[in-house]
């Protein structure tokens, strides 16, 4: 293809950042991949961008490109020598879709491939499970007992997936490396596609006879019980990791995490470490005020004082009567909003006694509905 300033070709101006040139590399080499694209200029396209983006995306050739121009940087790069140590790495989902396994571009680009060596097992698989506290529990700390089913290490081969007195042979499909490799041209570029041997999965050798327990796997499914301790103050949502508790590696284990989930109450409405309630006083207790017992998170409860005039909706405040903080710093407060019960039925003799209240206070036609 004729030659043009690699900015032009990628889109993007001569100060644009390595964010920038990635981006707009991506959404190119989606549009003109030839697997993508069948169009007689696609190929063409996709070698242009591919080769700006082999400059472009390297500091050292980019400010040789910079300062000599295509002209004077094409007399000192070849097409082979733009492509070698190019990192196309960022992309490996991209070229997965176009059929090139999962460490595509991880090996570099242009034929600059390693041959790659065996991968052996990896370390055992993280795990997720969850449970259920009440708010109460929350505030104190609570402990709770899960039960999760799991890959544990066959205790009959210790994890090594042979019988007892069995070898191992290298594997003949990948011959020792752990990686198949496929190798797809695209005009001057090469492109290397390094996925796990299906064979020996990416160990490089082979049981000469499997262990009759777990079937050559090394591992078995265990079922155990675990006693996790719950921090007092914790929140709905929060994650609490248990290392080396997910499923069991002879490369080490995974971890364990457990969602955590806070049931509504009745109650009480938690926002960040301060609880909200509302109770119900009498039209009496708001005219007068008095002393009532309001609900605490520890059962216990608390005395508050109601003065005289209380409006319905009012809030009062009970330091330090609300949830821990699960860092240990303090606890938060209860906010109590008062709420003026108006009566439903009420006697002859108190609707007069509420009419002459009325009276009395010069403000008529309120308690009409009576």
């Amino acid at each position: 293809m004729a030659k043009r300033d690699y900015y032009e070709i990628l889109g993007v101006k001569k100060n644009a950042d390595k964010g920038e040139i990635k981006k707009s590399y991506r959404e190119l080499a989606l549009k003109y991949h030839p697997d993508r694209n069948s169009s007689k200029e696609a190929e063409e396209k996709f070698k242009g961008i591919s080769e700006a983006y082999a400059v472009l995306s390297d500091e050292s050739k980019r400010a040789q490109y910079d300062q000599y121009g295509e002209e004077g940087f094409s007399r000192e790069y070849s097409r082979e020598d733009i492509f070698r140590n190019a990192d196309f790495s960022d992309f490996a989902d991209l070229f997965s879709q176009f059929g090139f396994g999962e460490d595509y571009f991880s090996r570099g680009f242009g034929g600059m491939g390693s041959s790659g060596g065996p991968r052996g097992r990896s370390r055992g698989r993280d795990l997720k499970a969850s449970l259920e506290i009440t708010l109460e529990e929350s505030a104190v700390g609570v402990k709770k007992e899960i039960h999760i089913r799991k890959n544990a290490i066959c205790k009959k081969c210790s994890g090594s997936g042979a019988e007892a007195g069995s070898g191992f042979k290298i594997c003949q499909k990948c011959g020792g490396r752990g990686q198949t490799v496929e190798t797809r041209r695209l005009g001057p570029m090469v492109f290397r596609s390094a996925s796990t041997c299906p064979a020996c999965n990416g160990e490089g050798r082979r049981i000469e006879k499997e262990c009759r327990e777990c079937g050559g796997s090394g591992v078995g499914m265990k079922d155990e019980k675990l006693s996790i301790e719950i921090p007092k103050g914790i929140h709905d949502g929060m994650q609490i990791r248990l290392e080396d508790q997910g499923e069991e590696s002879q490369n080490g284990n995974g971890d364990l995490y457990v969602h955590v989930r806070v049931l509504p109450h009745k109650v009480f409405e938690r926002h960040d470490d301060d609880l909200y309630a509302e109770v119900k006083i009498s039209f009496a207790q708001a005219t007068i005020g008095g002393k009532i017992n309001v609900p605490t998170i520890d059962g216990k409860g608390a005395g508050l004082e109601i003065p005289p005039g209380t409006q319905s909706h009012t809030i009062f405040r009970l330091h330090g009567e609300g949830m821990p903080d699960v860092r240990g710093g303090g606890k938060g407060d209860e906010l109590v909003r008062a709420i003026i019960e108006t009566p439903k039925r009420i006697s002859q003799k108190q609707k007069e006694l509420i009419r002459q209240f009325e009276e009395e206070g010069g403000k008529k036609g309120v308690f009409d509905f009576f």
